[in-house]
């Protein structure tokens, strides 16, 4: 009995403990089963919902609303495209059996349709004929039709072409409506004429230079104010000359003469001869001399020019800005005592305040004259020295003979003067 009770208990518990495992392991088995099958069930809902459309009007989105538009849209689209292409299969099938009627008829249907279109042609000229002519038939001009039949010929680069040309005329109508500028306009003083037509114009610059007594540096001005006019056209005492050179040699820094021009003293051209270039021409230095390959083409030999200028210029005062430049271009040499340079002349560089002023700025400062803008004349230049060697002729003839005196007196103090005895 003892081991029947000792037993017994331990044996019930065991049986106790596997059942309920059991009950646990379905449970389990049942919570998932469960969850499965809420989920599919939510997803069938959700399927069902997005499929099936909304009953109510205010329900609907705008997206849907658009794509209903957008539908009614195609359909009309296509139904007019449908119809289209019937009337045209109809015109198609009405010109065939024109076509099959005339040549039912035995008559070819080439012939038939030219001979239709010269009897238009002629009744609508007979109508153009009855018609009373516009006014700008009358006057020679083309009708509306013809204008608008000769601008679809047009293509669009001569539409743009009068275009541009109509705004061009427009613009030179309203240049030619301004009105020009008076005395009253130009109340500034002390300001450049040249400024002054830089940003007015040349009629302002005009009234600027008739009040400061500047003359004009237009071609025939400056040969009024230059040159005599009832001067003697021959040799006189004083000459003035000037020489235009070009560049020979790899990079044209050498220099060789290209025209020589000698003018009296009365500003008239005595001499004025291109040279022929002893070597190549590398440089004409057009801009500044004036030089092109045609001038050198009718050149003189240089030897010839050389001996012609001599010739010329001795015994005589020889004026020039810079002269010694061009005797040595020349290779020929003349007495200093006849020499007036205007470069070195000393109250010429007070008046300008500069130790080798330039014959543009002499010519500007002292005889009130432009010269040199732009392309250089050696007969312009010789002109120039020339008038400014006249305008002081007095005074700078007077100072070189007191210095003579001076240097003769000097020299003959030393001659007299004999060694003392002792």
């Amino acid at each position: 009995m003892s081991e029947v009770g000792c037993t017994a208990p331990d044996s019930t518990p065991v049986e106790g403990t596997k059942h309920n495992n059991q009950k646990t392991k379905n449970k389990k088995k049942k919570f998932w089963r469960t969850a499965e099958k809420v989920a599919v069930k939510k997803e069938d809902e959700a399927r069902k919902g997005a499929v099936l459309p909304p009953k109510a009007s205010q329900q609907f989105s705008a997206n849907w609303k658009a794509l209903q538009e957008l539908l009614n849209q195609k359909k009309a689209t296509t139904t007019t495209a449908q119809e289209n292409g019937t009337t045209a299969l109809n015109h198609n099938s009405k010109k065939k059996e024109k076509k099959q009627q005339i040549q039912s008829q035995g008559k070819p249907a080439k012939d038939q349709i030219v001979k239709d279109t010269k009897v238009r042609a002629s009744k609508q000229t007979k109508a153009d004929s009855v018609q009373p002519r516009t006014s700008a038939e009358k006057s020679g001009g083309e009708t509306g039709e013809q204008k608008k039949g000769r601008d679809k010929k047009r293509t669009h680069g001569q539409i743009t072409a009068e275009r541009n040309n109509l705004k061009n005329k427009k613009r030179k109508t309203e240049e030619v409506v301004e009105h020009k500028p008076t005395e009253a306009d130009i109340w500034f003083d002390d300001v450049d004429p040249d400024d002054i037509e830089a940003a007015v114009g040349a009629d302002a610059a005009d009234i600027a230079r008739k009040r400061m007594g500047v003359k004009q540096s237009k071609p025939q001005e400056l040969e009024k104010s230059l040159v005599k006019e009832h001067g003697f056209e021959g040799l006189t005492k004083a000459v003035a000359m000037d020489c235009e050179m070009v560049g020979v040699g790899q990079s044209g820094e050498d220099s060789i003469v290209a025209r020589v021009s000698i003018v009296n003293h009365f500003g008239k051209c005595i001499y004025d001869k291109y040279v022929k270039p002893t070597e190549k021409v590398t440089d004409y230095r057009t801009a500044v001399s004036g030089i092109r390959p045609k001038d050198l083409k009718k050149g003189i030999n240089v030897k010839i020019v050389q001996k012609e200028v001599a010739d010329i210029i001795q015994g005589r005062i020889l004026v020039g800005h810079a002269i010694h430049n061009d005797l040595k271009i020349l290779f020929l040499d003349h007495p200093k005592r006849k020499i007036r340079d205007t470069q070195k002349y000393k109250p010429f560089k007070a008046i300008v305040k500069c130790g080798r002023p330039s014959l543009k700025l002499l010519s500007k400062n002292i005889l009130n004259v432009k010269v040199q803008e732009g392309e250089h004349s050696s007969v312009q230049d010789a002109q120039a020295t020339m008038k400014l060697y006249t305008s002081v002729k007095k005074h700078w003839e007077a100072e070189i003979k007191a210095r003579h005196k001076g240097n003769n007196l000097a020299g003959k103090e030393g001659k007299g003067k004999r060694p003392t005895d002792h």
